[in-house]
């Protein structure tokens, strides 16, 4: 049984976003690591 187009879109965004924010956390973790180290952008 196929599911309504709007629940397939609904977790389409809900797993972009989920990923979107998993990137920016690990981004913002290794800058942090960067930054402890000493090295500046």
């Amino acid at each position: 049984m196929q599911r309504p187009l709007y629940q397939r879109l609904f977790w389409l965004v809900v797993l972009w976003g989920g990923s979107v924010l998993t990137l920016a956390t690990v981004s913002m973790f290794f800058r942090l690591l960067m930054s402890a180290a000493g090295f500046k952008s």
